[in-house]
């Protein structure tokens, strides 16, 4: 099973600063970390995200237009800073994992969120996501 750990944006995280000297023991131990869960062979990927400045938005309306909203983006609090990508047996592992995940902000209320991905076997047949067959 797959799971993705979203590190929620903060203001601090859009604000796109270089990290000062303060971040060294975070960098460390979420290096640290990574690695442990590389070596149990459980960590698949995972990276910081830039700032919502500098991405984009792509919007689909119903009359088939798409329109590409550029950043930054007002809702921090529904942006993703970063992530982790993980594959465990079970939602309980991945559910460890992320305790023991290091807080991104130290200092600044923060939070992560996990979820999991689909799979093939989702949409297998007699799967509960199975596609509709025709």
């Amino acid at each position: 099973m797959r799971f993705m750990i979203q590190v929620r944006a903060t203001a601090v995280s859009e604000r796109g600063e270089p990290p000062g000297p303060e971040y060294a023991k975070l960098f460390e131990e979420m290096g640290a970390f990574h690695e442990e869960m590389a070596r149990a062979g459980v960590l698949l990927d995972g990276a910081g995200l830039r700032p919502s400045r500098d991405g984009w938005r792509q919007r689909y309306h119903l009359d088939g237009r798409r329109e590409v909203v550029d950043g930054p983006f007002a809702e921090v609090k529904e942006l993703i800073a970063g992530y982790t990508l993980i594959q465990v047996r079970s939602a309980e592992e991945a559910r460890a994992w992320a305790s023991r995940f290091p807080n991104p902000f130290p200092g600044t209320p923060c939070e992560i969120e996990v979820r999991p991905l689909y799979e093939d076997a989702d949409f297998a047949p007699g799967g509960d996501m199975a596609l509709p067959t025709e």
